[in-house]
């Protein structure tokens, strides 16, 4: 059995690989009557759209969205949204070299393990070019969710560390953060990125990242006790994510540095009857339960495994051999996984927007 589908009301299944002639989304169970238009999918394409800075691969692709079926008059039906990317620059002549190779910290030895056979052209199903499927569906999740509860969900992520290098938290701006190619909420150190980034790509090597995506105006009681936990489906969505080796919610592993009175979120009761947290260590999720409070989730990315420096491997032959991967690939791959993160941040609320109704009304 292939899993390609996540969602339980709201579900989403991609298919494609990355090196054939399309991939795509397919969405069931969005609701009748949501505005959903071409355009608006389009702006978070752009986001994460490859080749918009030497940073990134530099894979020109348009990330150009058709809307086959589920939309009519640019409203849905209910019926299946059917989402399709085609694949326009391919080179899968870069990747011949890798036919009997297997790249370390790559899936392409799993693949082969579980399969017997793998698409070693850009990794097929297992590259990163399956998430322009996730994104697409992301932007029509954020409809569903004005949609039902009559507001906007505000999603935004920024990276907060690139290598070992991490912002200034006392300069966090969000607004900074959509004035440049990082995603970076502390302007002072875009620079020393580009430097820091610029130096490892020379020496042909790459680094990780670590990202936080924040969610305001999410409503309380989203999230379904012990086996249906709000942070425990956030968690799943993000750790399937190409690269995500590590997840957190709210202050995460720094908890266990504090005491309980230290970690405790207090609460307390404005004149208007309105509930009030002094703190939000819980990320704003308790007991698997949203409690109304912002929802933060950092996730941490790994170095991209395609790098051009010679790295000890074996063949299909199991002879020990080395390779240095040719091609496009990022220097940094959590660059570009802020819009892929929100979006998966996206279809997982719109789920439990849905879940929520369904059984509370």
């Amino acid at each position: 059995m292939s899993i390609n589908t996540f969602g339980h009301l709201f579900c989403v299944t991609t298919w494609g690989e990355s090196h054939g002639e399309a991939i795509g989304a397919t969405i069931d169970g969005c609701p009748p009557g949501v505005e959903i238009t071409h355009n608006y999918i389009q702006h978070f394409m752009e986001k994460r759209r490859p080749g918009q800075s030497k940073y990134t691969t530099q894979r020109r692709e348009k990330d150009l969205v058709e809307i086959l079926s589920g939309v009519f008059e640019n409203k849905s039906t209910g019926t299946p949204i059917q989402l399709l990317i085609k694949n326009t620059d391919q080179r899968s002549k870069d990747y011949s070299e890798i036919e009997n190779t297997f790249r370390p910290g790559h899936a392409d030895i799993t693949y082969w393990q579980k399969y017997g056979i793998r698409d070693y052209r850009g990794g097929g199903r297992s590259s990163a070019r399956e998430t322009a499927s996730r994104v697409a569906a992301g932007a029509v999740a954020r409809k569903v969710i004005s949609h039902l509860l009559n507001k906007d969900i505000l999603i935004q992520g920024v990276v907060t560390q690139v290598g070992k290098l991490a912002i200034n938290e006392k300069n966090f701006n969000w607004d900074d953060a959509k004035k440049n190619s990082f995603f970076c909420p502390d302007k002072k150190i875009v620079k020393v990125w580009e430097e820091y980034l610029d130096v490892t790509r020379k020496k042909g090597s790459s680094l990780g990242a670590k990202l936080l995506i924040n969610a305001k105006n999410v409503p309380a009681g989203l999230g379904e006790p012990v086996y249906g936990k709000l942070d425990a489906d956030l968690a799943g969505a993000m750790m399937s994510i190409n690269a995500v080796k590590g997840v957190e919610i709210g202050i995460g592993n720094e908890a266990a540095e504090l005491s309980g009175d230290e970690n405790s979120d207090e609460l307390r009761a404005s004149k208007n009857k309105k509930l009030k947290f002094s703190s939000n260590n819980s990320g704003g999720i308790l007991g698997g339960i949203s409690s109304g409070q912002d929802l933060n989730v950092s996730i941490t990315i790994k170095p991209t495994s395609s790098i051009l420096k010679a790295k000890k491997t074996i063949n299909s032959n199991f002879k020990n051999t080395t390779i240095s991967t040719k091609g496009r690939h990022d220097p940094c791959v959590g660059l570009r996984a802020v819009p892929i993160a929100e979006a998966m941040m996206a279809c997982v609320l719109a789920d439990h927007i849905m879940r929520n109704r369904a059984q509370c009304g």
